[in-house]
């Protein structure tokens, strides 16, 4: 299912600046806006990996609110440059079926900031309607 060797994508983005979570949310809003304002519908992108099929952010946000203050804050850091992993990347990532849903597989990418700085983003799919959706992005160690 997934490859052993995992491609790094280097993104042209760099993570967002701010020194509190409320001025990265506000920064983070306006790249989410960016994405929105591309549909009547629900908010998606188009990935280069899947064909150009859609990665729609249902889940996205709930996600993040289950999370501490200070983890929110770094993980929003990088969401610009997750959404433009997601958008250009053609390479593969680490998929794996999810052991808690078996009707799900988890894809785990691997990008770099303009800064150099390592982060993951993942993306669920479900495997009955074949519906891909952003769950989160974070750093890596």
């Amino acid at each position: 299912m997934g490859v052993l060797f995992m491609q790094i994508y280097q993104t042209n983005k760099y993570k967002l600046s701010g020194s509190n979570y409320r001025e990265v949310r506000k920064q983070a809003i306006f790249c989410f806006n960016d994405v929105r304002r591309g549909t009547k519908r629900k908010p998606y992108l188009r990935s280069a990996y899947f064909k150009k099929q859609k990665i729609f952010f249902d889940f996205f946000w709930d996600h993040l609110l289950q999370k501490n203050p200070k983890e929110r804050f770094i993980r929003l850091k990088y969401l610009s440059a997750a959404i433009d992993l997601v958008k250009n990347s053609r390479n593969h990532p680490i998929s794996k079926q999810n052991p808690n849903i078996p009707k799900e597989i988890l894809h785990r990418f691997k990008g770099y900031t303009k800064e150099k700085e390592i982060f993951y983003v993942q993306i669920k799919e479900n495997k009955q309607n074949g519906k891909k959706y952003f769950i989160s992005c974070f750093p890596g160690k």
